[in-house]
């Protein structure tokens, strides 16, 4: 891979980065060294580039990246699961319904099994009962009363279908008000991180699995 040119801009504070003003070859791949007027920086003006090249460069100190090609991300695009529908709630709840399910609907008080991911309002990872490396599940079981469950989450299983999912936004008036509530993983540590982010809003990501019995 090639570029036609770019700039990399380097302290003189690390004399150990200063390359001479001459022509270096690297691996086939010529490119011209030369320095500015200016004794605070040196300049590189550096021609046809392999991106081994480029990444070698990554990790030095006091380098500034003068180009705009260098910043664009190189891991490939993460494409979002489509959205059927998206609700807002009276008590605030924000859900998007990602897959519809099958079957009848979940109602209050019934006892339903499901799988959930939880996560702070900008996307930091706080609990989940699928291992992300291994692919085990530890389903929850538990009934749609928000005696015993938060209520934003029982809002969010209500109305739901067996094998659907749903993403959700839980405002923290209908999160975790008391720690008797559930779900709460049974780690000490995930534990005592739920909690600790319990007065800011949390998004969950379930999937209901299971209706075991209706209210």
């Amino acid at each position: 891979m090639g570029f036609s040119s770019f700039c990399l801009l380097q302290s003189q504070s690390s004399s150990s980065l200063s390359p001479s003003p001459r022509c270096i070859e690297h691996k086939n791949v010529n490119y011209a060294a030369s320095k500015s007027s200016d004794s605070r920086f040196s300049v590189i003006t550096v021609k046809k580039v392999s991106r081994r090249l480029i990444l070698q460069f990554v990790g030095f100190n006091h380098i500034c990246y003068a180009c705009p090609v260098l910043a664009a991300p190189m891991m490939p695009d993460m494409k979002e699961p489509e959205v059927l529908r998206t609700l807002k709630l009276a008590s605030g709840v924000r859900i998007q319904d990602i897959v519809e399910g099958e079957g009848p609907e979940a109602h209050g008080g019934d006892l339903v099994e499901f799988n959930y991911v939880c996560r702070r309002a900008n996307g930091y990872f706080v609990y989940s009962t699928v291992d992300q490396f291994s692919g085990e599940s530890k389903p929850v079981i538990l009934p749609l009363d928000e005696n015993q469950m938060i209520e934003g989450l029982k809002e969010v299983l209500t109305g739901m279908r067996v094998g659907g999912k749903r993403r959700a936004l839980v405002p923290p008036s209908v999160g975790y008000v008391s720690e008797n509530l559930k779900p709460v993983p049974e780690e000490f540590g995930p534990r005592r991180s739920l909690f600790s982010h319990a007065k800011e809003p949390l998004v969950f990501e379930v999937q209901l699995l299971k209706i075991l019995s209706s209210a």
